[in-house]
Parts: C-alpha cells; sequence; structure tokens
C-alpha cells in the first residue's frame, strides 16, 4: 500500500485500454501543476500505457501498488 495521499482518485476498474488512459488525460488538462492523481485500473495495458504516456506529456509517475484485483497508478501533474 502506499503512502501518497490523491488529491484526486479516478477510479477506472472494469473499463478496457484505451479507457483507464482516456479518464487520466481528461482529468490531467483539468488538474492543476502539482496535483497528484490516483489512477485504479484494472486493465493489465494501463501498466505500460500510463507511464509510456506521462513520459511524453511531461508528468511524473510517483508509484504503481498492486493490488488483489487491480493497480493503483500515482501522478503528479506537470
Amino acid at each position: 500500500m502506499s503512502t501518497l495521499s490523491p488529491d484526486v482518485t479516478i477510479d477506472s476498474r472494469g473499463a478496457g485500454c484505451p479507457g483507464p488512459l482516456m479518464d487520466l488525460i481528461g482529468k490531467v488538462k483539468k488538474a492543476d501543476p502539482g496535483t497528484v492523481i490516483e489512477l485504479q485500473t484494472s486493465d493489465t495495458g494501463s501498466k505500460d500505457d500510463v507511464p509510456e504516456w506521462l513520459d511524453k506529456a511531461g508528468h511524473e509517475l510517483l508509484d504503481v501498488v498492486e493490488h488483489d484485483d487491480y493497480w493503483s497508478i500515482y501522478v503528479r501533474t506537470a
């Protein structure tokens, strides 16, 4: 379990690719710089897609936490 305390949590569990990433992109566009976002996703592709997009977009990947049936991906907006 992460000790990070997100400002915003996006629950995209159950959504298939590219749903979780699109949910994150929509929230990031509206967020202030420095906002910590937790993306909850059960889509295994998100573990690779989200960090790749973050790198290209200039945002920071803080942590990826694996739970029993989903992942929490923590992001800090630039």
